[in-house]
């Protein structure tokens, strides 16, 4: 093995080396050195000249600044990019009267909505899935089955996903919701699945506008007893740039609960 730090090994003295002699160039040789030395340094002069032009081509003379974009471009959320603003306005709101119950409130979302008795009960996690990433932090659910890949639910929970363009409120509905319930139908339910429409439309919702998506999937899973559920979709407007979602699925083997997602849509209301 080589050490290689490992210092050298003491030698025996030996006698001092004698420097060769310096070998004096004859004048012939002085004026060729000069002509070699006064061509490389014109040819560095022509280099750097060409350098100089270059820059100047490409950034501008100094002192001036290369063009600059128009400004950055910004990066859109992925349902604003798909559904830019609409060209036609968005219909007014009006007031309607407060909901007389018993009511579950997210503010976060903008929207309040009916609550239910047991077996409901009050959800309080933050459930993000899906590759528009809609955060659900407010609702109610009950556990309708366990089955190895856990528990079955039944829920009525709301959030709301950035849906307009830089600061804007226009926001075009049916197109958000299209993509929401294609996320909710692609990746909350096993693979592959078939959906029956039965709902799709605009309506008013607490007095302002919304666009409500009703349908019912039929799906298979290892261990699991429910093979169909009964979904609803609302996306509402609530004068912001995010648009509120409220999403109600029923599975099949619980169909007495399936009048929740009508009456949970039509108690919907505004917080602001």
């Amino acid at each position: 093995m080589t050490y290689w730090n490992r210092p050298p090994e003491a030698d025996e003295p030996s006698e001092p080396e004698v420097p060769d002699p310096v070998t004096v160039p004859a004048a012939g040789d002085d004026r060729r050195m000069l002509m070699w030395f006064g061509i490389a340094g014109g040819a560095i002069a022509i280099i750097g000249l060409v350098v100089v032009i270059v820059m100047n081509v490409t950034t501008g003379l100094p002192g001036q600044q290369p063009p600059q974009p128009d400004g950055p471009q910004e990066s859109l959320p992925p349902l604003a990019a798909a559904c830019p603003p609409p060209t036609e306005p968005a219909p007014e709101g009006n007031d309607a009267p407060p909901y007389d119950g018993p009511v579950t409130v997210d503010t976060a979302s903008g929207i309040a909505y009916r609550a239910f008795e047991d077996p409901w009960m009050s959800w309080h996690q933050n459930w993000t899935s899906g590759e528009l990433q809609v955060s659900y932090q407010v609702g109610q659910y009950f556990v309708t089955e366990e089955y190895p890949g856990g528990q079955y639910l039944a829920s009525i929970l709301s959030g709301s996903v950035p849906a307009a363009v830089n600061d804007g409120t226009d926001l075009d509905l049916k197109c958000v919701s299209e993509q929401v319930s294609a996320d909710v139908r692609d990746n909350y339910y096993p693979q592959p699945n078939q959906m029956e429409m039965i709902r799709d439309e605009a309506i008013t919702l607490g007095g302002r506008p919304a666009w409500i998506r009703e349908f019912r999937l039929t799906f298979e899973q290892d261990g699991l007893s429910a093979t169909d559920e009964l979904v609803g979709v609302a996306l509402i407007d609530v004068g912001r740039a995010e648009a509120a979602v409220l999403y109600v699925s029923i599975p099949g083997s619980h169909t007495e609960y399936d009048h929740v997602v009508n009456e949970v849509m039509e108690s919907v209301r505004p917080t602001d």
